[in-house]
């Protein structure tokens, strides 16, 4: 049997606005189930993710300790982080079932792109969460702790550290997302490889705008969200150009 063309007419499944419905509370249920069972399974283990999770904060410290401001702190704390964690692990199913959401209305051509591009942004996510933790976190916890005044003893609160580093891991997480978003953005035909590369400057600016809005307010954590961006960025355009190539008349 021969295979039909990229640019042959095909037909895609219909279906009802109820059909739809039904099956999108489907794929939640699954996403939902999956991130509960991680979750659970962490439970046990909810001490030792928050002592790797605070290990870069804790090198720093005076004594190596944190405090607890509130009462349920030390509890809360941990579960609230097995939480984010079962998240971040269960993310390949999450986007897994978004991606059979969409399948079915995309043509041929486009699921034989999409699915190096779903596998490329999840590997691309975890690779922000480990340059957060392994790189940037050392960084930014070292030269805010250098930096307090003489007299000045650095105590940080469990639960204001977790919402400080899931708000760094986030930013990170998504920020490595930029060569996706980049292929998109020309595969849907919003714009050009040629216009992309020739708006180089703006997005430079732009890189470090969001790198100062997305971080804390010092130099170094938007500096080393900004470069990344943008060699992302660079990333993103080459492979926009490669997947969108077309062939020569």
């Amino acid at each position: 049997m021969v295979a039909a063309p990229d640019n042959q007419e095909e037909d895609l499944a219909e279906g009802t606005l109820l059909s739809h419905l039904v099956e999108l509370r489907s794929r939640l249920l699954k996403i939902a189930a999956s991130v509960l069972l991680v979750f659970v399974m962490l439970l046990p283990f909810a001490r030792q993710i928050f002592e790797f999770a605070s290990e870069p904060l804790r090198k720093v410290l005076p004594g190596g300790q944190m405090i607890a401001t509130a009462v349920a702190s030390p509890l809360l704390a941990p579960f609230k982080l097995c939480f984010y964690v079962a998240l971040f692990i269960a993310m390949p199913i999450v986007l897994t079932q978004l991606w059979a959401f969409v399948a079915p209305g995309l043509y041929r051509k486009e699921k034989r792109f999409a699915f190096p591009l779903l596998a490329s942004s999840i590997v691309l996510f975890y690779a922000g969460i480990a340059f957060a933790y392994f790189v940037v976190f050392p960084l930014i916890f070292g030269f805010m702790t250098a930096i307090a005044p003489e007299g000045v003893e650095v105590m940080t609160d469990v639960t204001s550290y977790l919402d400080f580093i899931m708000m760094i891991v986030l930013a990170f997480g998504l920020a490595f997302e930029t060569p996706i978003a980049t292929v998109l953005i020309v595969w849907t035909g919003l714009t050009t490889v040629d216009k992309l590369g020739k708006a180089r400057p703006y997005v430079f600016l732009g890189a470090f705008v969001v790198g100062m809005m997305l971080t804390p307010p010092d130099v170094i954590s938007q500096t080393l969200l900004a470069i990344p961006v943008y060699l992302l960025y660079e990333v993103g355009i080459i492979m926009a150009r490669i997947l969108t190539k077309r062939p020569v008349k």
